[in-house]
């Protein structure tokens, strides 16, 4: 079986997001700070009508700021009932990939990871890592922070 996923790059990584987590793709320009969220909580922004927050990819990575670029994209996904704007990099393309390319992380790339991959794969000759949303998204307890 295959399934549509959204590819997005951050620093130097491709990932994906299976599209029936994403709501939409945005620009970003900024987000309203949030006393007292974590450093890898950008802020809010308004989609469609609600206040959303937005998660730095790059800092819940550990990744080092980029610089903003016009290819800036907040993924605006949803995880049961929670809605969260992703910032990553960039977000421009849409991929069928197949259940079985899917395989798990190496012990060593799950564990430096901090668990926010929860399986990798390859489109083309790149290799893209699934991204687990509830972990980045501190859903499962665990906030990074």
């Amino acid at each position: 079986m295959t399934s549509l996923h959204v590819i997005f790059r951050v620093g130097d990584s491709d990932y994906a997001l299976p599209v029936g987590h994403v709501l939409q793709l945005e620009s970003f320009t900024s987000a309203t700070r949030v006393p007292g969220a974590p450093g890898w909580v950008l802020g809010l922004v308004q989609s469609r009508g609600r206040m959303v927050p937005v998660v730095d990819l790059r800092a819940r990575f550990g990744e080092p700021e980029g610089a903003p670029t016009m290819d800036r994209r907040v993924i605006v996904t949803e995880e049961e009932s929670r809605t969260v704007g992703l910032m990553v990099d960039s977000a421009r393309e849409v991929a069928e990939i197949s259940d079985d390319e899917w395989k798990s992380p190496p012990e060593l790339v799950a564990s430096q990871s901090g668990g926010f991959t929860k399986a990798v794969g390859q489109v083309g000759k790149r290799l893209i890592f699934e991204l687990d949303l509830p972990k980045v998204i501190g859903r499962d307890g665990h906030d990074g922070g």
